[in-house]
């Protein structure tokens, strides 16, 4: 993703795509969450991809932007599986989702300016030399 706009970009608008329907179900009250075992195990399939692209990142920011996803996808797993889940503690997932999407709306965007391999080579133990 670092230095390449086509999948930065594309990160950004999903993202912020994703932001905002967080935010229509809260503008609207609905608070409510899918407890089906197809949706834990989507959630749970998601979560072990985005844990497998985390290891092939090249930049710190690509790490940020999939660590908030994979982080969004955990919560989202975690409260499809808990079907007695207190409303105010969706409220408040549903408040967090959008603030996280939000963040990996940036988080992406940043992905497509700065070079790919100088984020790699500064990130690695040894430095730039």
């Amino acid at each position: 993703m670092c230095g390449t706009s086509l999948w930065g970009l594309a990160g950004a608008v999903v993202s912020a795509y994703f932001a905002y329907l967080s935010y229509a179900h809260l503008s609207t009250g609905d608070y409510s969450w899918v407890h089906s075992w197809w949706t834990v195990l989507t959630y749970a399939v998601w979560v072990v991809l985005i844990t497998g692209l985390l290891t092939e990142t090249l930049c710190w920011r690509e790490r940020i932007f999939f660590g908030l996803v994979m982080l969004i996808f955990l919560l989202g797993f975690l409260f499809s599986a808990w079907s007695s889940a207190p409303e105010h503690a969706v409220r408040q997932l549903r408040m967090a989702s959008t603030v996280l999407w939000a963040l990996a709306a940036i988080a992406s965007f940043t992905t497509t300016f700065g070079s790919k391999t100088g984020d790699a080579q500064r990130d690695s133990p040894e430095g730039v030399k």
